[in-house]
């Protein structure tokens, strides 16, 4: 919806009629009365964003990490040598450590949470305007001065830009904080991959692998270095919530 109200009574049903053709819903049109599936914010999806990015997390570069961590795990998998090379090779299984991970978890409800709140506010405010805008048409204005009808569909021009403007407001917002928080867990995983494995396999390469959109289609199980991995972030992440109490 992008960004009216005349002060005549007709050119009022014309802008609220370009305001519903444009899917700024009433309480009917959302369907929110039928069970329906509100469509009133279109928002970006936020759980697969995060999931999204995380499927990168090994593409990431110029991180810098933390000092002072001390990640040494004596049941870390060991690399083996491939080629005369020396080349030691690891993979992890992003949509596993998506669906483990609870600071994954934590975080797509709470972007969840937030993109739910951005969307009842709307559909509330949206509401409000049509049944205030109806019950003036329905009255015509009785018992009202001149003067008074003026400042009445001026109220309602007012808001009805103001609606016509929320809906992308309110995406942006989402879009924004979604993608500020998944980037903040992209490095922390990121980070932890590199200090955890410089204070054990040394690997000299560690691969993202995944069901959806993955380079790998063969990974022998004696790389797949996933569990030690996530029970590592989480222990990581517990400790952080534990602090913060």
């Amino acid at each position: 919806m992008e960004e009216n109200i005349t002060n005549q009574e007709e050119q009022i049903v014309n802008t609220v009629q370009e305001f519903n053709n444009a899917e700024q819903p009433s309480a009917e049109k959302c369907g929110c009365h039928e069970g329906k599936k509100c469509k009133c914010l279109p928002i970006v999806n936020c759980i697969l964003l995060v999931g999204l990015v995380l499927l990168y997390i090994f593409h990431f570069t110029g991180i810098g990490a933390k000092d002072g961590k001390n990640l040494v795990n004596a049941e870390a998998k060991q690399p083996v040598a491939t080629g005369e090379g020396g080349l030691t090779i690891a993979y992890i299984n992003t949509d596993t450590l998506m669906a483990k991970y609870q600071y994954a978890l934590d975080l797509q409800k709470q972007l969840k949470d937030f993109q739910s709140a951005k969307e009842n506010n709307y559909k509330s405010q949206a509401a409000q305007f049509q049944k205030d805008y109806e019950a003036y048409i329905k009255n015509g204005g009785e018992n009202m001065t001149l003067s008074q009808q003026q400042a009445k569909e001026k109220e309602l021009q007012d808001r009805a830009q103001r609606l016509s403007t929320l809906e992308g407001q309110y995406s942006q917002e989402v879009a924004e904080k979604t993608i500020a928080e998944s980037e903040k867990m992209t490095r922390a995983v990121y980070n932890f991959i590199r200090e955890y494995n410089a204070q054990n396999q040394k690997f000299t390469l560690i691969l993202a692998r995944s069901f959806s959109s993955s380079p790998i289609l063969y990974g022998d199980e004696g790389m797949d270095i996933t569990d030690e991995i996530v029970k590592g972030l989480n222990e990581e992440y517990a400790k952080v919530k534990a602090d913060e109490k």
